[in-house]
């Protein structure tokens, strides 16, 4: 059994980037737009608050309740609103927070770095760098190190994931890396709308940001079901939809300058 090397060196690559990124964005908000710290880790809080906990708890419990990837349209209009929903209201009630003490664009920027970056970090860079580590000790016959007394279900999904490593072609993790890139552009940018609806008390703005998020989530839910199943396919739109919606951004930042 063996990584390919190629899957290594784009892992690490992955990982630097999806990690990086998000670090070289917030000093360039911070020397451009005066962007701070605290913005950016109400983003962090708010994400992983949201996110992490309150939407995967919601997850689990209604995905245990109910079978609802046996019905594709259900559970894709399922995923996309409560992405939507929980991302979105979690970015409103940070701009409120922020709101008494924070103004100028660059709050809005420095929460979308924290919101969106560190999306990035725990999705994409810290899973890349824990498959290159993997990858390395899979190569050098390290496999028992990775399942060590593991039994049943565990040790089966370790073992689904070794061989994952394996057979994945090495150009698919560089897609990852290309994803987040996307998604960090979207994410920035739907906390730009937000920022505006609460800064500017444009509150369509806000329900309008839930849309947003939810049809540009579409095409991922889809492939998660095999209704998409080409990579390429989703991430391109993925791709214009982020075009689109830093076009969206910058138009309401140049409104917001002009007001």
């Amino acid at each position: 059994m063996h990584v390919p090397v190629l899957s290594i060196i784009f892992m690490a690559v992955s990982a630097v980037v999806s990690i990086g990124v998000p670090i070289v964005l917030f000093l360039f908000f911070h020397r451009k737009f005066n962007a701070k710290v605290l913005p950016m880790l109400i983003g962090i809080a708010a994400f992983t608050i949201f996110a992490l906990v309150l939407e995967s708890l919601i997850h689990r419990i209604v995905l245990t309740k109910f079978a609802l990837r046996e019905t594709p349209a259900l559970y894709i209009l399922y995923g996309i609103f409560m992405a939507g929903i929980f991302e979105e209201t979690a970015r409103f009630l940070g701009f409120n927070i922020l709101k008494k003490k924070y103004d100028g664009i660059g709050t809005g920027l420095a929460y979308g770095i924290g919101h969106g970056g560190f999306e990035s970090v725990m999705l994409a860079g810290v899973t890349m760098l824990v498959a290159f580590a993997a990858g390395i000790m899979i190569n050098m016959g390290y496999i028992e190190l990775l399942t060590g007394k593991l039994q049943g279900e565990m040790l089966e999904a370790v073992n689904t994931q070794i061989d994952s490593l394996v057979s994945t072609a090495p150009y698919m993790f560089l897609v990852s890396c290309l994803e987040r890139m996307f998604a960090i552009a979207i994410q920035i940018s739907l906390s730009i709308m937000v920022f505006y609806a609460v800064y500017r008390r444009k509150m369509l703005l806000y329900p309008l940001a839930i849309l947003f998020h939810a049809v540009i989530d579409i095409p991922a839910a889809a492939m998660q079901v095999s209704v998409l199943k080409n990579v390429f396919f989703v991430e391109g739109l993925a791709g214009v939809c982020a075009v689109l919606m830093v076009l969206f951004a910058v138009f309401l930042y140049k409104k917001m300058e002009t007001v």
